[in-house]
């Protein structure tokens, strides 16, 4: 070992007084910056990750390697000092460990030359460190391998710059071998065996992050592969081939070598299969099976049949997708075990399987324009994901599963979120499915259900649904005793019990008559262990809705089971023309929220109302209010009651709405209807806008006049005050709705706030805020038109904190609890007589604010898609966080939060150049970049500055006679 560090530090030092190394170490390093921030348009990307420093390694240790290596051994055979080597007492597996040390202790200071740029990211936004940690240690073994390959050419030859060009070539086409550019000409079977040959391909997988040990295995066994080659090309050196023990010596090379190459390729082909040997470095281990999918799948009552129709012959950008889609299918199997089967397919090899998954999955192939220098093409080609159970199927589809985007670098294709699609489409189909039995089974605690009925009181028009009651709770109990019971309970006479009914459930007599002097009984209590619901059947209900009913209040004590969400708003209605004919009237605006309900649906069941009626189906989980307009009591009534039960209200109340027309956009105020009740409920919603320095661009139209030609009209990323920009410490990480949320706005948002009083029974939390808030007062939004024809506002006052999110939990008032019941005939009378308003909630509710009824409108989404803002992509992703935290999914939401979110770069306002560095460029951005150069470049003239000094500064051992 000794020997091996001596050879190594004599190696290095070598390297450092050779100008032809130094030069190609800062030219490494000046194309990696030079990549980074102008060939990848760093800042423009607006992404806090070094994926464009980890992009091109592959390609520039290629370099920087066969610049190190060209001199190891064709040096010392043109100089002659080989044959000294070979001849000293140092066996020759020690010459090349010190030169391959040596060689890869100059490597590895390379890497550490480029530590400015991650920490620069990081300085400049949330930086993950796993995948750099891991592209930092992909890169060594990536430089380990190209390292072996330079030492075994440069033993071969003795000119340097054959052993150079040799090495590129090589590495080369190692790198090129696995590629995409070179994989499209063949088909995805063959296409994936090359990029397991690919260094650049193996590359990818450890470089984002995870490290896996078919990976470091294949990087290892190469580099051992050609180290043993160079040690036996050297080692032929030391033979005379014309004496027998020489032969001998040179056919046990010949086996060594032989024993290695076919060691190394058993043992990649043996850990090929292996999917679950790797470690996710990844801060939210995004590429881990989690906990909660592990659980979905071990509670599954019948098998589940995953198939993956993938085209063989498909889109360049999608070959690559295939094997990470197969990788997780595996995990999947191997956790389901018996209960998941997986079948991977391409239907363009069979047509009846086309014909058969068409017609029953009305799966179609997607059209995939292919082009190469020579041709255009059209490609059919599948790339869908059935999850069948029973009878019962979801197709994700390709715009399920795949994220399309442009950037700097050209298309990226990725899969969206892989575990996430496959859990809610497996939990989707098995809850479908799901029978009563099952559902029963799975109750946490056993369920008492109790009717407290007056039969001899309870009017005619009511006797059926007393009837329907007995029937279904009979029939429940009827399938497991043990766990449900069903009781009826008379409370005439019994005045303790009908106290005690009255303040723990809220549950009083009911009025038979107008003037109330017939009262009875006739209401439901379900009790799960702690948890408590209590309905009062209306008069339609027949069997199969108090059924209904009745499985909702298991389902929702149920972890995990499909839970319901009512989109409570506004349906637009035209204003007819007297002038107009009927069939010439002006259509309805279209309604708003779609594109969140789209969105929802694909987690939940979604039912849109105006609550006219004033009833809340009794099997909703969560109630999203926005847009409501003017509401009338019925509709107060409806949400009122089900925050009451004890239900999830989720309230998008800003004090203005925006309407949009082709020229302008204008704030229009809300109704006071739902924020008066917000008000009663303990948060008030002030009459303002917010306003922020700190901001998210929005395109502003700026007219441009061209020299000597008309003034054309043209859309700028401009500032715009109203979409204040959020993250870091405005943002409550703390809290669960925040999980993976790193980035967001608050479109035209109203300030939010608890009032005055502490407000008893109840908590409440922040969830995002702002200390820099300006609150323009009216809803003024217009901007002022310079001189230059472009827009602009003026913040006006001092800045304040403004909190435009939060959450309250607990026991509520209620609105009505002075006020008469609408749902009585002919008015009714005071609510506390007819013994059908809660006054107070009878369980604990979930109320969450949200200052911006334009949050997630159909207006924001698709401002946001047309400017691909990342800033904006925090929204959907709070709403649905919101709606998890509220239906008690917090499972889903810990698998979306993984890696949905974009870890944006904060904005350069907050991160000012010190000088000197401010002084030599006109831009923030540029000083940033500057300052990172000079980080890098000055360690590199130090390292090549001190042993030069050294040198000179050393004096020649004088002679005899000059002595």
């Amino acid at each position: 070992m000794n020997a091996t560090l001596t050879i190594a530090r004599k190696e290095l030092r070598a390297l450092f007084q050779s100008p032809i190394a130094i030069i190609f170490l800062s030219s490494f390093l000046v194309a990696t910056l030079y990549q980074f921030f102008t060939g990848s348009r760093f800042f423009a990307r607006d992404l806090a990750d070094v994926r464009p420093l980890f992009a091109w390694l592959p390609l520039l240790l290629i370099l920087l390697v066969s610049a190190t290596t060209m001199r190891s051994w064709a040096e010392e055979r043109k100089s002659g000092t080989l044959e000294v080597l070979l001849t000293l007492p140092v066996n020759t597996a020690q010459l090349v460990l010190g030169k391959f040390l040596a060689g890869m202790a100059l490597v590895a200071l390379a890497l550490l030359f480029t530590l400015p740029l991650p920490l620069t990211v990081s300085f400049l936004g949330p930086l993950d460190w796993g995948p750099v940690l891991g592209g930092y240690f992909a890169a060594l073994l990536l430089g380990g391998a190209y390292m072996s390959i330079g030492l075994c050419v440069s033993s071969r030859t003795d000119n340097q710059v054959v052993a150079l060009m040799l090495t590129l070539v090589l590495g080369g086409l190692l790198y090129i071998v696995g590629s995409d550019q070179f994989t499209t000409f063949f088909t995805a079977d063959n296409a994936e065996r090359l990029r397991l040959v690919g260094t650049g391909s193996r590359f990818v997988s450890i470089e984002r992050g995870v490290l896996d040990l078919r990976d470091i295995a294949y990087y290892i066994s190469l580099t051992a592969v050609f180290l043993t080659l160079n040690g036996v090309f050297l080692e032929w050196e030391r033979l005379d081939t014309d004496s027998a023990h020489g032969r001998t010596r040179s056919r046990a090379l010949l086996l060594t070598v032989g024993l290695v190459v076919l060691n190394a390729l058993m043992l990649n082909v043996w850990l090929q299969p292996v999917h679950r040997a790797r470690v996710d470095l990844t801060a939210n281990h995004e590429y881990t099976i989690s906990r909660v999918t592990r659980d979905v799948l071990a509670n599954l009552d019948e098998p589940v049949r995953i198939r993956a129709f993938l085209s063989e012959n498909t889109h360049p950008l999608l070959a690559p997708l295939v094997p990470q889609v197969k990788d997780v299918l595996a995990e999947y199997q191997i956790y389901g075990g018996d209960k998941v089967q997986v079948d991977v397919e391409d239907p363009n090899d069979d047509e009846a399987l086309e014909g058969q998954i068409n017609e029953q999955y009305q799966i179609e192939s997607v059209p995939f324009g292919v082009a190469d220098k020579n041709s255009q093409a059209v490609v059919n080609a599948y790339f869908h994901i059935v999850v069948v159970y029973g009878d019962k199927f979801q197709v994700l589809n390709f715009q399920d599963l795949i994220d399309v985007r442009a950037d700097a670098d050209g298309v990226q294709v990725k899969l969206k979120n892989l575990e996430y699609d496959l859990t809610r489409a497996v939990k989707r189909v098995s809850q479908d499915f799901e029978t009563t039995e099952s559902l029963i089974a799975k109750l946490p605690d056993n369920a008492q259900i109790t009717a407290y009925v007056t039969p001899d009181s309870v009017p005619p028009d009511l006797a059926d649904v007393l009837q329907s009651i007995r029937t279904v709770g009979n029939e429940l109990q009827a399938i497991d005793p043990s766990k449900v019971q069903f009781q009826e309970i008379n409370p005439t006479g019994d005045d303790k019990l009908q106290e005690q009914l009255a303040d723990q459930f809220g549950i009083q007599p009911l009025k038979a008559d107008l003037f109330g002097t017939q009262q009875f009984y006739l209401h439901l209590l379900v009790t799960i262990g702690g948890h408590a619901e209590r309905f009062v059947p209306r008069g339609d209900m027949k069997v199969p809705e108090i059924k209904t009913a009745l499985e909702a209040s298991f389902r929702r004590a149920v972890p995990g089971q499909l839970k319901k969400i009512v989109l409570a708003t506004e349906e637009p209605r035209s204003i007819p023309n007297p002038q107009l004919p009927p069939n010439m009237q002006p259509p309805a605006d279209p309604p708003d929220y779609t594109l969140i309900e789209r969105l929802l649906k694909e987690n939940y069941t979604v039912e849109r109302s105006e609550l006219r009626d004033g009833v809340i189906p009794q099997d909703t989980d969560v109630l999203l209010v926005g847009k409501m307009g003017q509401m009338n009591p019925r509709q107060q009534y409806a949400i009122d009651q089900f925050l009451m039960r004890g239900g999830s209200v989720v309230a998008l109340a800003g004090a203005y709405r925006i309407k949009a027309d082709r020229v302008s956009l204008k704030a229009e105020p809300e109704d006071p209807t739902l924020l008066e009740m917000l008000d009663t409920y303990g948060v008030k919603v002030d009459n303002t806008l917010v306003m922020s320095p700190e901001n998210a661009p929005f395109p502003q139209p700026v007219q441009k006049r061209i020299p000597g030609g008309p003034v054309l009209q043209t859309l700028e990323m401009t500032p715009y005050p109203f979409f204040p920009d959020l993250r870091g410490d405005k943002l409550n990480q703390d809290h669960a709705i925040l999980t993976g949320i790193t980035a967001m706005t608050m479109p035209w948002s109203s300030p939010v706030e608890k009032t005055g009083e502490t407000l008893e029974n109840r908590e409440t939390d922040w969830l995002v805020r702002t200390d820099d808030a300006h609150l323009q007062e009216g809803g003024r939004i217009e901007g002022e038109v310079g001189a230059d024809r472009r827009v602009s506002w003026t913040l006006s006052g001092e800045p304040v904190e403004a909190t435009m999110g939060m959450v309250v939990t607990g026991k509520f008032p209620s609105y009505f609890a002075d006020k008469p019941n609408p749902l009585l005939q002919n008015g009714g009378t005071e609510a506390d007589d007819s013994g059908r308003t809660l006054k107070e909630s009878v369980a604990p509710g979930k109320l969450v604010v949200l200052g911006s009824s334009e949050l997630v409108s159909d207006l924001l989404i698709k401002l946001a898609q047309g400017m691909q803002s990342e800033e904006h992509a925090g929204n959907l992703q709070l709403l649905q966080n919101v709606i998890d935290w509220t239906a008690e999914d917090t499972g889903l939401l810990s698998i979306r939060t993984a890696g949905a979110f974009t870890r944006t770069l904060r904005p350069i306002d907050q991160t000012p150049p010190g000088p000197p560095m401010g002084l030599l460029v006109s831009t923030r951005e540029g000083a940033i970049e500057l300052r990172t150069w000079f980080l890098v470049l000055v360690p590199v003239l130090i390292v090549v500055l001190v042993p030069s000094i050294r040198r000179r500064s050393l004096k020649p051992i004088p002679t005899p006679a000059e002595a």
